[in-house]
């Protein structure tokens, strides 16, 4: 009679993925596909990915113009690219403010 070995408590206590009939009660499809309902909301969806992209590029030039200021170490030019990134920066931030201002003075010509 041959014995075959029995797996480790630590392996016992792992759970186990659900069987075959779990899966098959999940529909393919669970939520309807995504849609904009109106204009209006397309713009807004487009106001927040704007808005996220450049506060995120803002925060990288405000980064670097930080570190490269740091590590200028009195060298004129990397002094000016420092303060050149920083003021990339701000720009960014403005017009990450602005952008909302924007969308809403386009969905007035629109008429959304």
């Amino acid at each position: 009679m041959k014995l075959t070995p029995r797996p480790p408590a630590w392996l016992r206590r792992v759970p186990r993925p659900p069987g075959v009939h779990a899966l098959a009660a999940v529909p393919l499809m669970a939520s309807p596909p995504l849609a904009a309902d109106s204009i209006s909301q397309v713009l807004n969806n487009t106001t927040l990915w704007i808005i996220g992209i450049l506060a995120g590029l803002a925060t990288l030039m405000l980064t670097l113009g930080g570190v490269r200021y740091l590590l200028a170490n009195g060298d004129p030019a990397e002094v000016e690219q420092a303060k050149t990134a920083l003021k990339s920066a701000a720009i960014g931030y403005g017009l990450a403010i602005l952008a909302p201002v924007i969308v809403t003075i386009l969905k007035g010509l629109v008429g959304g």
